[in-house]
């Protein structure tokens, strides 16, 4: 089930959004300073082209103030309109019955893109499997 859902969110949607993050990443990567940015961009790239099966979770250790630090500035810069674009693309697929389980997908990658410094993105699976390092 998870891969027939990963495909129909991959079609309608998941493709531009692990591009724009991609693209956010190359931009965050050339500027040097950003470079912390341009790595979880890419992370969230990934699950944002795959996210069936996947969660999202703290690392271990919890973050420092470097890192919330950081996400506050993520939040004023990119963070904002990131999450204004997952809520119009939930929006758009939840007008289909098909598109609600994809909407709900959305709206679950909201909290990773406006704070994404400090997570980590594991299998469902093994939702605790950042511990077992």
């Amino acid at each position: 089930m998870k891969t027939i859902l990963n495909v129909i969110w991959l079609v309608f949607g998941g493709f531009w959004l692990a591009m724009s993050y991609f693209l956010a990443g190359i931009v965050c990567c050339v500027l040097i300073i950003t470079i912390p940015w341009g790595i979880a961009s890419f992370r969230i790239a990934g699950y944002a082209l795959w996210p069936f099966g996947r969660t999202v979770v703290d690392k271990p250790g919890g973050t420092g103030i470097a890192s919330t630090l950081g996400n506050v500035i993520w939040i004023l810069v990119a963070g904002i309109w990131i999450v204004l674009s997952h809520i119009g693309t939930a929006i758009t697929m939840a007008i289909t019955i098909i598109g609600i389980p994809l909407a709900i997908a959305n709206l679950k990658m909201i909290p990773v893109s406006l704070m994404p410094l400090g997570k980590e993105i594991v299998p469902t699976n093994r939702p605790f499997a950042s511990n077992y390092r």
